[in-house]
C-alpha cells in the first residue's frame, strides 16, 4: 500500500507539470486551431533561462535564501519565455494563418529543432546539475514521502490552474479570448482585436510553460536542451486525452496521464514478468493516446472548438 501511495504521490507531480504544459497547446488550439509542436521547446527555455539565473544570484547575491533565488529566476524565465512565444507567433505562425493546416504544422516542428538546436549552441549540449533550493528534508505520508519541492510543484500548480480559470471565465481578455474563438471575424466586427488575443493567448501559454519547465528541472535536478520534447509530446497526449481545446479536459487528461505512467512504472515489471522494467514508463503515455484516437477521438470530456462561419 506504501508503495501505491507513493506512486499517486509521484503521478499528481507529474500530471500537474504536464497539465500547465497541455493548457498551452490547448488554448492555442482552441482559438486558432493549431497544434504548437514549438511549446515543449519554450518549457525547455524556461528551464535553462533560469538555471542561468540561478547560477549568476548565487554568485552576485550570496546569502540569498534559496526560494528567493527560485521565485525571481521563475519571474524572469516566464518573462523570457513569453517573448520568445510572442516573436513566435508573429513571425511564424501569423502570416501562415490563412494558409493550409500542413504549412503552420510544418512550421512548428521546423520551430521546435531551431529552437533546440539554438539552446544546444547557447547552453552547450552537455546536462546541467539543477541547484536544490528548497529544503530537502521529505515529509511522511501514510507510509509514502513528499519533498518540499514536490509540495511546490502541487501548490504552484493550483494556484496557476485557478488563475487561469479565473482569467478566461471572468475577465474582459477571457470573454475576447472566448469570443474570438468562437468567430474571430465576427469578434472582430464587436471591437475585439483577434491578433491582440491571439497574442494574449501565447503569452499565457509561454508563462504556465515556463512554470512547468521550472518545476520540471528541479524536481529532476537536471536541464538540457532537448528536455522539452517528451513532456511536451506527452502534454500535447494528455490535451488530447482529456480533449483538445477543452482546458478542464487538458488538466483532466494530464493528472490522469501523470498517475497511469507513475502507476504504470512502478508495477510494469511485476505485470511482465521483469521483461519490462520502470525506464518503459513513457510507453504508457502512447498507448493511452492509441486508445483514446481509437474509441473516442475527442477526448474524454469532449473538444470545445467552435465551427467557424
Amino acid at each position: 500500500m506504501d508503495i501505491l501511495i507513493q506512486q499517486i504521490i509521484n503521478g499528481l507531480v507529474l500530471g500537474s507539470m504536464y497539465a500547465l504544459i497541455a493548457l498551452g497547446y490547448t488554448m492555442v488550439y482552441g482559438i486558432i486551431n493549431l497544434i504548437n509542436f514549438a511549446h515543449g521547446e519554450v518549457v525547455m527555455v524556461g528551464a535553462l533561462t533560469s538555471w542561468t539565473m540561478i547560477g549568476l544570484m548565487q554568485e552576485g547575491m550570496p546569502g540569498t535564501p534559496g526560494f528567493i533565488i527560485l521565485f525571481l529566476a521563475l519571474i524572469i524565465a516566464c518573462v523570457v519565455a513569453a517573448t520568445l512565444n510572442f516573436v513566435i507567433e508573429k513571425v511564424a505562425y501569423r502570416p501562415l494563418r490563412n494558409s493550409p493546416k500542413l504549412a503552420p504544422l510544418i512550421t512548428a516542428i521546423g520551430m521546435s529543432i531551431l529552437l533546440q538546436t539554438l539552446a544546444m549552441i547557447i547552453w552547450k549540449p552537455n546536462y546541467k546539475s539543477y541547484p536544490t533550493l528548497l529544503p530537502n528534508t521529505p515529509f511522511d505520508v501514510a507510509g509514502a514521502v513528499i519533498t518540499p519541492t514536490q509540495v511546490m510543484i502541487l501548490g504552484v500548480t493550483a494556484v496557476s490552474l485557478a488563475l487561469l480559470m479565473w482569467l478566461v471565465n471572468y475577465t474582459k481578455l477571457g470573454r475576447a479570448m472566448r469570443a474570438t474563438a468562437e468567430n474571430p471575424r465576427v469578434a472582430g466586427l464587436m471591437g475585439v482585436k483577434p491578433d491582440m488575443v491571439i497574442s494574449a493567448t501565447f503569452i499565457i501559454g509561454a508563462v504556465l510553460a515556463a512554470i512547468a519547465g521550472v518545476m520540471y528541472a528541479s524536481n529532476y535536478g537536471t536541464a538540457q536542451h532537448a528536455m522539452g520534447f517528451l513532456p511536451g509530446l506527452k502534454a500535447f497526449t494528455a490535451a488530447v486525452f482529456g480533449g483538445i481545446g477543452n482546458l478542464a479536459g487538458a488538466v483532466v487528461g494530464a493528472l490522469l496521464l501523470g498517475l497511469i505512467e507513475s502507476i504504470g512504472a512502478g508495477y510494469i515489471g511485476a505485470l511482465t514478468g521483469g521483461v519490462l522494467g520502470s525506464h518503459y514508463s513513457d510507453i504508457f503515455a502512447f498507448i493511452v493516446l492509441i486508445i483514446v484516437l481509437t474509441l473516442r477521438p475527442s477526448g474524454l470530456l469532449g473538444e470545445r472548438v467552435a465551427d467557424r462561419a
